[in-house]
């Protein structure tokens, strides 16, 4: 049980390090560019009407979750797959060669998928509201 607490502690405090360390400019681009695609993907919600995102996700449906997460994952995979090649440069540089992928994917996680996750709820709802009200009221 102590190797594990330890291994929790080295992990949690190795990506707490990352914001101050070298390449920390991934920390605002990476939830920017996943701001950007989680826009996209609620502006086309709103527009065909689509459950929110994350009530979407957390429906009963499991194919239908499923096919949710793969197409929200599908618009967010470069935006992570990116994060990890420069996570995993980073700890090659800081670590002296060394690289743990867990850590380069949960932080890929974080800054990819998570305010992707977040904010295309929140956007397809804004963007259903500006729709109604460019609509011509029907007679």
């Amino acid at each position: 049980m102590d190797v594990f607490i330890e291994m929790l502690r080295t992990f949690t405090g190795e990506i707490a390090a990352r914001p101050e360390g070298p390449m920390a400019f991934r920390f605002i681009l990476q939830p920017l560019m996943s701001l950007l695609m989680a826009t996209r993907d609620g502006i086309k919600d709103a527009r065909s009407g689509k459950t929110p995102y994350l009530w979407h996700i957390a429906s009963t449906d499991s194919s239908s979750r499923r096919d949710a997460l793969y197409k929200g994952l599908r618009s967010t995979g470069r935006i992570m797959f990116i994060g990890i090649v420069i996570d995993a440069i980073y700890q090659y540089k800081v670590m002296e060669g060394l690289v743990r992928p867990l850590e380069a994917v949960t932080v890929a996680l974080v800054l990819g998928f998570v305010p992707y996750l977040l904010f295309r709820g929140p956007i397809a709802r804004f963007a259903r509201l500006v729709i109604r009200r460019r609509k011509p009221a029907s007679k």
